[in-house]
């Protein structure tokens, strides 16, 4: 097998997304929130990603169904139901691991790790890259439209693909080499069941681990979902593998791949002034004392609450996540100032 040498243009439409995802970005990831309004918003935003990745792949269940699911956790649960947790691990997974590690390279062994992890109950089948022929069909007519490659090509291509996404993550835009990834991937459909899911899972590795910080807050997948005739129209392609393979152009899908990540940052961005805490009165006590003395200490702001000790620990503590004051000393000698920076 040649080595993997995708076709596409920079064009103006690509460009000016790519740039209104640094804007978008910047932006979002320089709001601070305190840690249970952080968790709020992952939780939400994996529900999202939950719901609209297996609804992509015929999932009936509704986003209020999906999010009741995801909170009990039922034991006996249908295939639909099981679809939903498998995705919800793995993003669970995927965002352990991006805490832990930087600049995570990809490799089979992790591709075939999450689609195990999509697959898990669904199927009983050998692990790894398929080892059988594969057709797909278009969801509405149920009609064959397109020929993937035969198995015996699929480890050589899936080497060749992560051998271009890891040794070009310095000199290509990570967005557009997210993008390839996800269209390329598709396009070798590597696994008998869990592509779909699989690629924009890792998709999303690849966008988190390439400086998107706000991975745990949005779902690009919700997008696709809008209009799923227009994803698969776009990410899919018609015709046998070995009669296309040298005119496939990946233009027209970074356009509307990266069209889909700005749609889905405005979209956080609307709805993140709904998770803003609110500053109760108590709060604002702290901060005008601040303003008026230069700073103040647990015993200045139990003289002017009355607040029990327990509750002005998570007062100022509620204050500092929200990167409105910071502390100064330890222990009795501690006091709190406003934060500048």
């Amino acid at each position: 097998m040649k080595d993997f040498k995708p076709k596409y243009s920079i064009s103006n439409k690509l460009l000016i997304n790519i740039k209104e995802i640094g804007l978008l970005t910047g932006e979002l990831n320089s709001k601070v929130f305190p840690s249970s309004v952080l968790v709020k918003l992952e939780k939400d935003a994996r529900a999202l990603s939950a719901y609209s990745s297996t609804s992509i792949e015929g999932n009936p269940l509704p986003l209020t169904d999906v999010k009741k699911i995801l909170k009990s956790k039922p034991e006996n649960i249908r295939d639909s139901e099981r679809e939903v947790l498998n995705y919800n691990t793995a993003l669970i997974l995927l965002d352990e691991r991006i805490n832990k590690e930087n600049n995570i390279k990809i490799s089979d062994k992790i591709i075939c790790d999450i689609q195990q992890v999509v697959v898990k109950g669904l199927l009983l089948r050998e692990k790894g890259y398929r080892a059988e022929p594969v057709v797909v069909n278009d969801p509405r007519t149920r009609q064959t439209v397109y020929l993937p490659p035969d198995h015996q090509d699929v480890p050589s291509l899936m080497t060749n693909l992560i051998e271009f996404i890891n040794s070009n993550n310095k000199n290509i835009d990570p967005l557009i080499l997210s993008g390839i990834f996800h269209k390329q991937f598709v396009t070798i459909h590597p696994f008998v069941d869990g592509n779909g899911r699989t690629a924009r899972l890792i998709t999303k590795l690849l966008l988190a681990n390439m400086g998107l910080n706000t991975f745990h807050l949005f779902s690009f997948e919700n997008y696709y979902n809008n209009n799923i005739s227009k994803y698969f129209k776009n990410v899919g392609v018609v015709g046998d593998y070995y009669d296309i393979k040298n005119n496939l152009d990946f233009t027209f899908w970074l356009e509307y791949f990266t069209e889909g990540i700005v749609d889905e940052l405005k979209r956080v961005k609307k709805v993140l002034p709904s998770y803003q805490p609110r500053l109760e009165d108590h709060h604002k006590k702290i901060l005008k004392y601040i303003e008026k003395n230069g700073s103040i200490n647990t015993v200045e702001y139990e003289k002017i609450s009355g607040r029990k000790k327990a509750t002005r620990i998570i007062d100022f503590k509620f204050l500092i996540d929200l990167g409105l004051i910071e502390r100064k000393e330890q222990g009795k000698a501690s006091y709190y100032i406003l934060k500048t920076n």
